[in-house]
This record gives C-alpha cells, sequence and structure tokens, in this order.
C-alpha cells in the first residue's frame, strides 16, 4: 500500500510539471484582452490592445478582464481535469470505474 501511494505522489508530480508546461488563454472582446495561464491555474500574462486600453472606461475594463481570467481558468480546469483522469487511468486502469 505504501508503495501504491508513494507512485500516486510521483504520478501527481509528473501532472504538475506536465500542466505547468500548457497554455491557455481567455479572451474578451474579440481578444482585445488577452489572459495566458498554465494548466496549474497561474496566470502568466495578461495583454490589452492599446486602442481598447485608451477608450475603455475603468469599469468596463475591470468587467472583462474579469471574464477572460474565468474564461482561462475554465480551460484551465478541464485540462487538469484531463490530465488527473488521464492518470489515474494509468494507475487503477484495470479496475473499472471505481477511481
Amino acid at each position: 500500500m505504501f508503495d501504491k501511494l508513494m507512485e500516486a505522489q510521483q504520478k501527481a508530480g509528473e501532472v504538475k510539471n506536465r500542466l505547468d508546461a500548457i497554455t491557455v488563454t481567455g479572451t474578451a472582446e474579440g481578444g482585445k484582452i488577452t489572459v495566458t495561464a498554465n494548466g496549474n491555474k497561474v496566470v502568466q500574462s495578461v495583454t490589452i490592445e492599446d486602442a481598447f486600453f485608451k477608450d475603455a472606461d475603468k469599469e468596463e475594463l475591470e468587467e472583462l478582464l474579469a471574464i477572460a481570467i474565468n474564461k482561462a481558468m475554465e480551460q484551465a480546469d478541464n485540462v487538469s481535469q484531463s490530465e488527473m483522469a488521464a492518470m489515474t487511468k494509468e494507475m487503477f486502469g484495470g479496475m473499472g470505474g471505481l477511481f
């Protein structure tokens, strides 16, 4: 049992490393705001088009930035779930849908 626990910890570390290398993006207002994050939900960058930034008011900018961040986090969630499912299947493949 201890061996399985150690294996699970090792696999979780591998998944974290893979997720660190995966890039996801969220956009708002047709790409005028772009948020880039990794699969571990760490925001890497925020890009706002200059023309949009000059014309947007504070409230609009905050709202659209939240939308872009939430989209990036949703994508990161999807990627993370897929990676975890693959790891679980690899570890417990013969166990059917129990895990």
